[in-house]
């Protein structure tokens, strides 16, 4: 019996910035972080280069995606799949209305 080694890989969401290379997306996650002393919230933003095979997905769309084996000297993620638009806008209305 042959046992794999499998390891939790972490799985972020963005939105899309640049499909201008080929097979390649770069991606914008924004995540909120609160200040150790001042406790007030902000954003920090940072950019992967995502690897997308079909080269699907566009600008401005919503996108999840993986961690995986390099695949290049700066892409170590790979597109899992492209959220669709119907249910970005109902999130959005949820979260407004709470």
């Amino acid at each position: 019996m042959e046992v794999k080694n499998i390891k939790n890989r972490r799985k972020l969401k963005g939105s899309v910035v640049s499909d201008k290379m080929k097979k390649t997306i770069v991606v914008e996650v924004v995540t909120m972080k609160m200040h150790p002393k001042y406790k007030k919230q902000y954003k920090i933003s940072k950019k992967y280069k995502v690897h997308d095979e079909k080269n699907e997905a566009k600008t401005g769309q919503e996108v999840i995606f993986q961690e995986c084996r390099p695949i290049s000297r700066d892409k170590k993620w790979r597109l899992i799949k492209i959220v669709p638009k119907a249910t970005r806008l109902s999130q959005s209305r949820k979260e407004s209305e709470t």
